[in-house]
């Protein structure tokens, strides 16, 4: 009788684990048919709530907050334990395999360390507190303390470094280049402006242009939100970058069915400016109208909440990109929606741009959120992003991110480390490479998959 009330307790303990395992499983996956629901949701969203979701920001709460079906997160020793990241090998440019310039990356600046700007910016993100007082109560506040403590839940394998360090640049380039990416998209301030928790960073343009020509890539621009944006210091601000930068050999551009080649602009938070404001400036009869003029380009929207199809279709926008790396999230970057806002584009000659992110974790910076964590699966959660893009033929499809580390979207490389009070998550059982290899595998499908329907829209200048 013992024995077989041993065997049934075994039983019932494996049964039970592997339910728990199933549930935190499906909850990281987050089916497509997931709702918004409080504490957290469209409320993040500017306008749709005061608060802005771009950009984790703040600090880590990693011991509540880790989610432990993320790898190498608990049962840890009371040891600091970092691994130092190894020398990135030179690559020889005929060896690395072909870009593809319908795969961009979204792109990030803003970082800094005390070496290189006399401080470590962004790497010590303050929490973002919760907007409800009865929530917000429950999580202590504070800021990160690099370079142990930084606001992410992964390292860096390049540890926290400075944006502005030459060799930093080119490590990423050369990343990129190995991932068979053809264009990162990069996060642009207005100069001598900048996001809350950052400094200026257009003066890094033109070394990040010149390191990114080195390596064959082109840079388009990705207009951040920034304070009192509208039609007329837009104006100002597009014709600013093309007067600058439009002469550079990596300076991206796109070229149209009718043979134009033209600047591509994502636009990021476009909704939180009326369609009226946008149309003065993106429709020919608009009175600030940038059409037909040497500041013309491809203008492309973020796509929010089903609605918004038609606010970009008022503002005479030339198409829609989604950027969420959550999906379920927002109604745009939900992947079972895509097909639908392809046909919407497709009726419209609108360019239709899926983003596609590794998984979402930014507990480190908004430690209540859990319920948006999106776990990587090893990779896999990944590769059913990009699949569901790839059906749905797309003209261009974007990455969300390179190194946005704050919201746990980087493709770029991560360590192991473990400090005496914290454990970052990492990609092992692979190697730290393991998003670029996945990149450039899919990016390889991708273009001979292209090759095989007949593009609606424009072809990039090769």
């Amino acid at each position: 009788m013992a024995k077989f009330r041993r065997r049934t307790c075994i039983i019932l303990a494996l049964f039970i684990l592997f339910i728990f395992s199933l549930m935190m499983g499906l909850k990281m996956l987050r089916p497509n048919t997931a709702t918004f629901g409080a504490p957290f949701g469209l409320d993040l969203l500017p306008e749709l709530h005061q608060r802005t979701i771009h950009l984790g920001k703040s600090f880590d709460f990693r011991k509540s907050d880790r989610i432990n079906s993320e790898t190498n997160t608990k049962n840890l020793k009371s040891v600091e334990i970092t691994m130092k990241p190894s020398k990135a090998p030179e690559l020889n440019l005929e060896e690395l395999p072909p870009l593809n310039n319908y795969l961009h990356v979204f792109y990030y600046s803003w970082y800094g360390n005390p070496q290189f700007d006399g401080k470590y910016i962004h790497w010590n993100h303050p929490v973002l507190e919760h907007w409800d007082p009865r929530i917000a109560k429950n999580y202590p506040q504070g800021r990160h303390n690099p370079p142990d403590d930084i606001g992410s839940s992964f390292y860096p394998e390049l540890g926290s470094y400075s944006s502005r360090d030459p060799s930093v640049i080119e490590t990423h380039m050369r990343q990129m280049r190995s991932a068979s990416i053809g264009v990162l998209a990069l996060s642009w301030y207005p100069p001598d402006v900048n996001d809350e928790n950052g400094e200026p960073t257009d003066n890094l343009v033109p070394t990040i242009l010149d390191k990114a020509h080195k390596y064959n890539l082109k840079v388009t621009f990705h207009i951040e939100p920034y304070s009192n944006r509208d039609d007329q210091n837009m104006y100002q601000n597009i014709k600013y970058i093309i007067d600058k930068y439009g002469n550079h050999p990596a300076f991206y551009r796109y070229k149209t069915k009718t043979g134009n080649a033209l600047p591509m602009f994502y636009v990021y938070d476009s909704y939180i400016t009326k369609p009226e404001k946008w149309a003065n400036l993106l429709t020919t009869s608009g009175s600030r109208s940038i059409r037909n003029s040497p500041y013309d380009g491809l203008f492309i929207a973020l796509l929010v909440e089903e609605k918004h199809k038609y606010d970009i279709l008022q503002s005479g926008f030339d198409g829609i990109y989604t950027y969420f790396a959550t999906n379920g999230f927002t109604y745009g970057s939900s992947h079972q929606n895509w097909a639908s806002l392809k046909l919407f584009c497709d009726k419209y000659n609108l360019i239709f741009i899926p983003s596609v992110g590794p998984g979402y974790i930014d507990t480190s910076i908004r430690p209540w959120n859990t319920q948006n964590t999106r776990n990587r699966i090893n990779g896999k959660y990944y590769e059913i992003a990009l699949s569901a893009a790839l059906q749905t033929h797309p003209s261009l499809i974007s990455i969300t991110s390179f190194n946005e580390w704050h919201e746990g979207t980087q493709i770029e490389k991560a360590v192991p480390k473990r400090t005496s009070n914290t454990v970052y998550l990492d990609y092992r059982p692979h190697k730290p490479g393991l998003y670029l290899e996945l990149t450039r595998k899919w990016s390889e499908k991708y273009s001979k998959e292209r090759t095989t329907y007949t593009l609606d829209h424009q072809l990039p200048v090769s």
